[in-house]
């Protein structure tokens, strides 16, 4: 039986009338369209007329053969198969088409069976390269969903953190990034920059708990020279570095409350006023604020001006602690595998059950940093190629009271393995918390009634 070959557009270029002529006979048949050009230069003329999904292409043709004519095409034969043909041919012919970009070459005389087989199965190849491209792309769609800048996660709360920074990468918009010490607020706000039309500007951090108070404001907003005992030449502020980029205001509950009035003009004027000038200086700078500290509370004591507070939160960003989301410690345990190996020429496959059993019953009160820390103690203690309990800190194994089953279920360093043990975990406690209702407890666990239904029939879970 002859290969079949779905309906396609081909070129055919060749010197000799009765090759063409035989070779449309048989693709028509196989329902393709088929057009043609006698020489290389032709065949140029109808690539820039028309898209084909094959060309078969002569190698000895006068005025362009058909090695010029896979020269001269370049670019325009990219998302094209062609199949070179010839009667001279030999097998250098043959590997220097390839190179050239030729996908088969077949040699005169042939049969019709061959050219359709030969079709068939550049058609096949195409098809895998397809499906390839689409799998990759479906894999970077996957990571771009669990990853933002340089923080990982694969729980949902993360996910929709990370879509949320996304947005706000896209504009000038004042972020404030809220949440405990250890959770990643200064890399989520180098993402929002590093993502967003900034990028290539400056980007200045500034810890505001960490500069003594009589030096904050000449720090952030610059002096001019002789404003005080020692200016002896005018000194830019980091605002004004950061003049077109982003400044990072970390520990921004830290503010004493004469700059939290100058920060708060900055932000409704867009302007500065160095010290010992008379006059303001406009600027353009994307300000990006982080918290680890209660501001509502600080705003109802009188320790942070309400007035500020609203205007730096015009968009929030909670970061949550990493005992809210177990989901996401095997994920960044193997992230951090990875950076640790590389960076401690290390080669460390994986983390035992037993060790993952403690990361996850431990309660992280120094969230990701934490953890980083302890991944890379770990990677630095281990001399093979499973980290074991004893290579982590004995405060990780005290935590770990009643969560056996846990335990036992991890029984490997499976993502989905471990997830399936923290998703029958949670279920439990929701279940526990709303007293057996369902409904309550799908909505604590944000999924469907249906779907908490038929993990608890999954996980043996009854009421």
């Amino acid at each position: 039986m002859a290969a079949q070959v779905s309906a396609k557009r081909i070129l055919v270029v060749d010197d000799e009338e009765n090759m063409r002529h035989m070779l449309a006979a048989v693709l028509r048949k196989a329902d393709c369209a088929v057009d043609f050009a006698a020489n290389g230069a032709e065949a140029l003329e109808r690539l820039d007329q028309a898209r084909y999904d094959f060309v078969l292409c002569d190698i000895r043709m006068p005025v362009m053969g058909g090695m010029e004519f896979l020269q001269a095409a370049g670019e325009r034969l990219r998302d094209c198969t062609v199949i070179m043909m010839s009667a001279y041919g030999t097998i250098d012919t043959a590997i220097a088409a390839m190179k050239q970009g030729a996908y088969d070459y077949i040699a005169k005389p042939f049969r019709p069976d061959e050219v359709l087989l030969t079709l068939r199965k550049a058609e096949e190849r195409e098809a895998l390269r397809r499906e390839n491209r689409a799998l990759k792309e479906r894999i970077r769609s996957y990571e771009k969903d669990f990853q933002f800048g340089s923080l990982v996660a694969s729980s949902r709360v993360m996910s929709a953190v990370f879509e949320l920074a996304r947005k706000a990468a896209r504009y000038a918009t004042t972020v404030l990034v809220l949440g405990e010490s250890g959770t990643g607020k200064e890399l989520i706000a180098r993402g929002i920059h590093a993502e967003g039309p900034r990028a290539a500007k400056p980007w200045v951090p500034v810890n505001c708990g960490g500069i003594p108070e009589t030096l904050l404001e000449s720090e952030l907003f610059g002096y001019r020279k002789g404003a005080f005992t020692g200016a002896d030449r005018n000194k830019k502020g980091l605002f004004q570095e950061a003049d077109g980029g982003t400044i990072f205001l970390d520990e921004i509950g830290e503010l004493p409350a004469p700059l939290q009035v100058k920060l708060l003009r900055v932000l409704q004027e867009n302007e500065i006023r160095p010290v010992g000038e008379t006059r303001p200086e406009r600027i353009d700078v994307r300000v990006i604020a982080a918290t680890a500290r209660n501001l509502e509370e600080a705003v109802r004591s009188g320790r942070f001006r309400e007035d500020l507070y609203y205007r730096l939160k015009v968009l929030t960003i909670v970061l949550p602690p990493l005992r809210e989301r177990p989901e996401d410690i095997p994920h960044l345990a193997r992230h951090f595998l990875a950076r640790f190996n590389a960076k401690l020429n290390k080669e460390v496959r994986e983390i035992s059950p037993a060790a993952l059993a403690w990361m996850l019953e431990y309660p992280w009160p120094g969230n990701v940093r934490e953890m980083e820390n302890v991944i890379e103690r770990a990677v630095l203690l281990c001399e093979e190629a499973v980290i074991q309990p004893e290579h982590l800190p004995a405060e990780l194994g005290a935590a770990g009271g009643g969560e056996a089953a846990v335990r036992e279920a991890v029984s490997g360093l499976s993502l989905k393995r471990a997830q399936r043990a923290i998703e029958k975990r949670l279920i439990r406690q929701a279940l526990e918390q709303t007293g057996g209702n369902r409904t309550q407890a799908a909505r604590l666990l944000e999924i469907s009634h249906p779907s908490l239904l038929s993990k608890m029939k999954a996980y043996g879970i009854a009421l």
